[in-house]
C-alpha cells in the first residue's frame, strides 16, 4: 500500500522534479516548448476570462453581475486547472522497471486535464446559457 519512497524515487523523470535527470538538448527544447505553449495558454485563457469579467462588472448594470461572478469564477477555475496540468505535466516522461524485471520508457498523456477543462467549461457554458434566459424575463 505505501510504499514510504519519494516520488522522484519511484520515477526516473525526464522533467525537473527528479533526483536524477539527464536531459539530452532535444528533450530540454521539447519540455519548454511544452511549458511555454501549454502552461501560456491556460494563463491567458484565465486571463482573459478575467478581464472580461472585469468588463462586465464595470460597464453593465446591476443585472449583468451574475455573468461577471461566472467569468471571474470560469477564469478562476482555468487556474486552477493550470495548476493541475502542470502537477501532471511532471509525470509525463518517466522510466518504470516492470513486473517482468525491465525498464520501460513510458508517456503518459493529458486527457485527464482535458476532461476536466470539458467538464468546466460545459457547466460554465450552461450558466451563462441560464443566467442569459433569465435576463430576458
Amino acid at each position: 500500500m505505501f510504499e514510504g519512497r519519494h516520488a522522484a524515487d519511484r520515477y526516473r523523470l525526464h522533467l525537473h522534479r527528479a533526483r536524477s535527470v539527464v536531459l539530452t538538448t532535444n528533450e530540454l527544447i521539447e519540455l519548454r516548448a511544452a511549458q511555454r505553449t501549454f502552461e501560456g495558454a491556460y494563463v491567458r485563457t484565465a486571463i482573459g476570462q478575467f478581464s472580461f469579467a472585469l468588463v462586465v462588472l464595470k460597464i453593465f448594470t446591476s443585472e449583468f453581475y451574475s455573468i461577471g461572478a461566472l467569468f471571474a469564477a470560469y477564469g478562476a477555475g482555468i487556474l486552477f486547472i493550470s495548476l493541475f496540468r502542470r502537477q501532471q505535466g511532471n509525470k509525463q516522461f518517466f522510466s518504470e522497471v516492470g513486473e517482468d524485471g525491465l525498464q520501460r520508457k513510458r508517456f503518459r498523456t493529458s486527457g485527464n486535464v482535458v476532461s476536466v477543462l470539458t467538464a468546466l467549461s460545459i457547466s460554465a457554458y450552461i450558466c451563462l446559457m441560464v443566467l442569459t434566459l433569465r435576463l430576458g424575463r
